[in-house]
């Protein structure tokens, strides 16, 4: 059986105050179950993100701040998040693990994942959103870099495609990479949620309060089109975000169980039947009932581990 390398940091818990809406305990949570669950998912401590690396996307002023407790009020607010060591060092771990997951799938398991992540609302120069650092902007830049040291020339340069499928728009991701040919960003997400001032991805598809299985699966196909059509990737990054589900407080969306896993599955087969590896991020999910978001994403692991056996099986 071919393990799913999986990478998480829930061990650096930010000291939120009572009430607050972030589901800080949910991670810890999702490794428990998958450690229980699911033998197939190799579960690993994610190592912190470098300031060189971040600042292959953000401002070093920004990365300074947030290493420092230099945040202004107006800074923490946008974030969401007091500032505290353990969240800069939450924020670098949560790049980090998605740092880790493209280099294993990128290395030849085809499939990796970060426990966390998925933090698309934060720019350059500011967080947002429950977001300070953006990994998948971080990610994209370093593999990038990374395959134009290691490949043999004259190799073309790595592309990656964003499918951010969390139900708020990646506005963050999206003004990164306004301007980036080598990059791709494809949001499906909520169009009267936040963010309520959105930024123009390569592909937006909003979709309205309440839209269920089949018109979500519908727009889904749609943007993979477009997807294809006009851009090749080789990786991609997998925003899987738990938020479109039925049981969410925040999504406004009504996808059940199956449609979920019906997602999850086609962005899996969409990269697989291309050889295309994917490293995932779980992104929001905000769940009334707190095991309801934690089940949406064991069975979002449960189909990646299935195509992470396919990989396995490809290359034997």
């Amino acid at each position: 059986m071919r393990a799913v390398q999986a990478f998480y940091a829930d061990h650096f818990v930010l000291p939120l105050p009572p009430g607050h809406r972030f589901p800080m305990a949910k991670y810890a949570l999702l490794r428990e179950g998958l450690a229980r669950d699911l033998p197939q998912v190799r579960l690993q401590q994610a190592l912190a993100a470098t300031d060189g690396e971040l600042a292959l996307v953000h401002t070093p002023a920004y990365i300074e701040a947030v290493a420092t407790g230099t945040l202004s009020p107006a800074a923490q607010r946008e974030i969401g998040f007091p500032w505290s060591p353990a969240m800069a060092e939450r924020a670098r771990r949560s790049v980090g693990a998605t740092l880790q997951a493209c280099r294993a799938a990128l290395g030849g398991d085809g499939v990796a994942a970060n426990l966390a992540g998925g933090t698309h609302h934060a720019y350059a120069d500011k967080g947002s959103g429950f977001c300070v650092f953006n990994d998948l902007a971080v990610a994209a830049r370093l593999m990038q870099a990374e395959w134009g040291r290691h490949q043999p020339r004259p190799r073309k340069p790595l592309r990656v495609a964003i499918i951010d499928l969390d139900v708020h728009q990646g506005n963050g991701t999206a003004s990164i990479f306004r301007h980036d040919d080598s990059v791709f960003t494809l949001s499906l997400h909520g169009e009267r949620n936040f963010p309520f001032r959105k930024e123009p991805s390569d592909c937006d598809i909003e979709l309205p309060d309440g839209c269920t299985d089949a018109p979500y699966l519908e727009a889904l196909e749609q943007g993979l089109q477009e997807l294809e059509r006009r851009f090749e990737p080789g990786l991609v990054l997998y925003l899987a975000g738990a938020d479109p589900h039925e049981g969410d407080r925040l999504g406004r969306l009504k996808l059940t169980d199956d449609g979920m896993e019906a997602r999850d599955r086609r962005v899996f087969d969409w990269a697989w039947q291309r050889g295309l590896p994917v490293a995932m991020s779980m992104g929001g999910g905000y769940g009334h009932d707190m095991a309801t978001t934690v089940r949406v994403q064991l069975n979002t692991y449960r189909v990646a581990a299935a195509y992470a056996q396919r990989w396995h099986n490809r290359r034997a």
